[in-house]
């Protein structure tokens, strides 16, 4: 860290001038080359993932996605010649567009299931040649050009399906520039100076700009969803600011003792750089972690936030001490020869300040001094017992709900209201039941009766509880293999629609494979939907596993403890639970939804996954920081509450200016119109409040005063066999001077505001 510090200190232009090219340079070729977002969606080992194998193998006409175009009138029906002279050419220009199959007319015979009871609702059943996530965007805009063409008194019509979707896209509002403008109020009230607030900001925005660049530019490499981008923005604004804050504050810190700009530089990276980087490493490991699932949906996202997490933390330690270096005087007051604050502070420090072997000084013991964030911390060591108590109990309280929380893709129902989706989800479950918005797909292959064998699986399927209606068959051209489609009684995304697709394929459909010797299988969207939810959920215990026992191994030989990686895998599970359980409580259950701008649904399958690679790695940059500085304390002075106290009060302000960011930056995408992005923000956002308000300045220091000493303990074995990894900076190991007593302690006091 030292050599790489010096080196772009000396190489300072260099630097800024390599950032500013590369981030220009990559997003003009981004921009030249455009980007080609698509999902790679499959799950292998599962019904819905075979009996789509199958139709691309023999069916490639029904292997595609299907939308609808519904259409309502008011008065009359849907039998008028204005309704009929309006729709129909519409049905007969959409059919001509490119990666359409088929369109069904609900004037047709093939189409009769799609007229309503009173006549005065249908739809039109589009099937395209893929699927929706192997389409381009914009496939379905054609469409909703049409439809929106469409002016007949009294008839309304819309178009709903996830090519429609994608179609239409999703904003995430001015959620970006909430955040920006959050996160500059915040630190200038922590930094006071503009200056000084401006840095972390344009390291993390530079750093922002190449990853989203480079992420367009992977996706003509792999696949990633057109959702990558904006989870990546919000990962990596939160962190890039927080590692920029960590390394400006001890920068801060260090000159107020030196008053040298290079050598404060120095010794920022050090310690804080040093910090950061373990962090932004288990940051990493976390989101990695997702490959375990075996979907290849989150591979996309974890390389998409990967990326960005890596940019920012690249920026912070290499643009970040380089700006330092050059502007960091004009972070702090001018030297007044002695005189006023600064005078008196830096005249306050004493002890080994002289150059070292490395170049770095050691910061000397400080007159007494007592911060709120001192005697915090004391007031939680002096009842260590009760306050752990307390804080571990309504962490587990919050936590409760995550046992009820049910996984599963939310439906159109959830859509923005001003939605062409959303319409017609609405239209559909008016004129026919909610159902008909997530019919189930069953693929049969014949076998030599396989006339006979339809007309059993109609009838099984027909008598079962919870389906309402079935098309007729559709045969291949082959004449193997045949189609038809099972409309629920429930929404897609209801728990009925899951118990349905169950029964069928538990109950129903093995019996009347055994008397007709037809292979059926139960696919389509909706049911490949339940498949990914239990996909996920069965891979879910394996993922968590992995990445906790990853970063424990770290934390064991960076900090060479038992209980540190203990401590922090269960604390920072307890901050992923209790965000879980906020987050049920507001999205499934439907508590404060109305205040929210929220509809009651299911949790998104991906959303708990994702946030627990996240929140697990950002708890670790909270982790990380706290204790690297009472690491640093026990290793200068070998007293463990002096330790804890010192380590809350130097670290206390930043952490919580740092959440506090985090917080708005992710609620700010509570402003967005996507469902799953405002639960992911959300959830974050509760996640990071919890994780620094309950557990950091409450449970942590009361645990670590109640283990005082045997926190540092570590068998001499393993002492003698791990790797030796210096967390706490040189200036720690190379300071000799004898531990400081109780009344003098190590100085908090922040720098004065400029």
């Amino acid at each position: 860290m030292l050599k790489l510090t010096r080196w772009c200190i000396g190489h300072r232009r260099g630097v800024i001038v390599s950032w500013l090219a590369v981030a220009v340079l990559t997003t003009v070729v981004a921009g030249a080359v455009g980007r080609q977002y698509a999902t790679n969606f499959s799950l292998p080992g599962t019904q819905s993932q075979r009996a789509l194998d199958l139709l691309k193998r023999e069916y490639k006409a029904q292997a595609g996605d299907a939308d609808t175009i519904v259409f309502h009138v008011a008065r009359a029906s849907i039998d008028s010649s204005a309704v009929r002279a309006a729709m129909t050419p519409v049905l007969a220009r959409v059919s001509k567009e490119p990666h359409v199959a088929e369109v069904i007319s609900p004037y047709t015979a093939r189409g009769a299931v799609g007229v309503s009871r009173d006549r005065m609702t249908a739809f039109a059943t589009i099937n395209y040649d893929k699927a929706a996530n192997l389409l381009p965007n914009a496939t379905g805009k054609p469409l909703l050009t049409q439809i929106h063409a469409v002016h007949v008194p009294g008839l309304q019509v819309a178009a709903g399906g996830q090519v429609i979707e994608n179609a239409e896209g999703f904003s995430v509002g001015p959620a970006t520039s909430v955040g920006v403008l959050a996160a500059l109020v915040i630190l200038l009230i922590t930094f006071g100076s503009l200056t000084a607030a401006g840095m972390p900001l344009l390291t993390a925005g530079l750093g922002l700009i190449t990853g989203v660049a480079l992420i367009g530019l992977a996706t003509h490499v792999t696949s990633m969803s057109n959702v990558s981008p904006e989870l990546a923005l919000m990962i990596g604004l939160g962190v890039g600011i927080d590692y920029a804050l960590f390394i400006v504050t001890r920068f801060r810190e260090n000159y107020l003792a030196f008053g040298e700009v290079e050598r404060s530089v120095v010794q920022a990276m050090d310690t804080s750089g040093r910090a950061i980087l373990l962090a932004g490493t288990t940051v990493v490991i976390a989101l990695l972690g997702m490959f375990a699932t075996g979907v290849s949906f989150m591979y996309g996202l974890a390389i998409a936030a990967v990326i960005t997490v890596l940019l920012v933390l690249a920026a912070s330690l290499t643009l970040l001490p380089t700006i330092l270096s050059r502007f960091g005087a004009r972070l702090m007051r001018p030297p007044s020869a002695g005189r006023g604050r600064f005078g008196r502070r830096r005249a306050a420090v004493s002890g080994d300040t002289g150059a070292s072997g490395t170049g770095v000084g050691v910061v000397g013991r400080t007159e007494p001094s007592r911060s709120a964030w001192r005697r915090w911390s004391e007031t939680v060591q002096a009842r260590p017992w009760p306050l752990a108590a307390v804080s571990l109990t309504v962490m587990i309280a919050l936590l409760l709900p995550v046992l009820a929380m049910r996984l599963n893709s939310s439906d159109a129902g959830n859509d923005p209201g001003k939605t062409s989706s959303h319409h017609a989800f609405d239209l559909l479950a008016n004129g026919f039941g909610a159902g008909f918005n997530g019919p189930l797909l069953l693929v049969t292959e014949l076998p030599r009766d396989g006339q006979a064998a339809l007309s059993g699986l109609r009838t099984a399927v027909g008598a079962t509880p919870g389906v309402t209606a079935l098309t007729p068959p559709r045969l291949a051209p082959s004449g193997t293999v045949a189609t038809l489609e099972a409309y629920p009684n429930s929404a897609p995304q209801a728990t009925a629609t899951t118990s349905l697709v169950n029964r069928l394929r538990n109950d129903v459909v093995p019996g009347v494979e055994h008397r007709t010797g037809a292979r059926v299988l139960v696919g389509g969207f909706t049911a490949g939907s339940i498949d990914f939810s239990h996909v996920l959920s069965s891979k879910l215990p394996l993922f968590i596993g992995i990445v906790v026992l990853l970063s424990a191994l770290l934390l064991l030989v960076i900090f060479r403890s038992l209980v540190i990686p203990l401590q922090a895998a269960l604390m920072n599970l307890l901050s992923i639970g209790g965000a879980l359980g906020v987050t049920v409580a507001v999205f499934q259950w439907g508590w404060l939804g109305s205040v929210l701008g929220v509809q009651s649904g299911p949790i998104e399958p991906w959303v708990p996954v994702l946030m627990f690679a996240v929140v697990f790695g950002l708890s670790m940059d909270y982790e990380v920081f706290l204790i690297s500085r009472v690491r640093e304390q026990w290793v200068r002075r070998h007293d463990a509450s002096a330790a804890v106290a010192d380590g809350i009060a130097l670290t206390g302000r930043v952490i919580t200016a740092a959440a506090a960011i985090m917080v708005c930056v992710f609620l700010s995408f509570m402003l967005g119109d996507e469902r799953t992005i405002k639960e992911f923000g959300f959830g974050l956002a509760a996640a990071v409040f919890l994780d620094a308000l309950v557990v950091r300045c409450v449970l942590l220091p009361a645990v670590l005063e109640i283990l005082g000493p045997s926190t540092w303990r570590l068998p001499r074995f393993l002492d003698a066999r791990l790797p030796r990894i210096n967390i706490e900076g040189s200036a720690a190991r190379e300071s000799h001077a004898p531990p400081i007593s109780g009344r003098e302690e190590a100085d908090e006091r922040e720098p004065p505001p400029t």
